[in-house]
């Protein structure tokens, strides 16, 4: 897929900021590839449970996705579920932790057009390491990782699992998306 001018939507998690954790470095990836970054930031609705999201997220990131040509979604745990809002527009994606136990996330990268890369960990109970590799040949699985993507034991252990998760997106922004 070539875009005629780059863009990345950076879609954050349910906890954190667009430019947090993993979200910095896949950001910092499209942009080095030319890419015009539009960060979304939210506080998600307390009180609201996660199945009752799905509405709320596409409200906070279609808008921002209609005023762009073609861009890539990128987004962390929560911000999985604009795979939506890709499906819909037919635009690819990166979906960081995605919500995998979620029927509406699942089905919205079934409904997919585009490729999209996911990536997760073997302790996270969000994952499905069978099922992401049953929706898209682009997966990172992370032994030990929980959703955070940390593993346990030295810090630097989950310093690595950065290193790896920012080399896949970079391999598939590359190979996939902006050849």
């Amino acid at each position: 897929m070539i875009a005629a001018s780059k863009h990345a939507v950076v879609i954050p998690g349910g906890n954190h900021g667009p430019l947090a954790g993993l979200l910095a470095y896949v950001g910092e990836a499209a942009a080095r590839r030319g890419a015009r970054l539009e960060l979304i930031s939210w506080t998600p609705p307390s009180g609201r449970p996660l199945e009752e999201r799905p509405p709320w997220v596409h409200e906070q990131v279609a808008p921002i996705v209609d005023g762009l040509a073609a861009p890539l979604l990128m987004g962390k745990s929560l911000g999985s579920l604009a795979a939506a809002v890709a499906a819909e527009r037919g635009l690819p994606g990166v979906w960081l932790t995605p919500l995998l136990t979620m029927s509406a996330c699942v089905a919205a990268l079934r409904r997919a057009t585009q490729p999209f890369l996911l990536v997760g960990g073997t302790a996270d109970d969000f994952w499905d390491g069978a099922l992401a590799r049953e929706l898209t040949p682009y997966v990172l699985e992370v032994e030990g990782a929980g959703h955070g993507m940390l593993l346990p034991g030295p810090l630097s252990r989950s310093a690595e699992v950065l290193g790896r998760v920012t080399a896949a997106v970079e391999t598939f922004l590359d190979d996939v998306v902006w050849p």
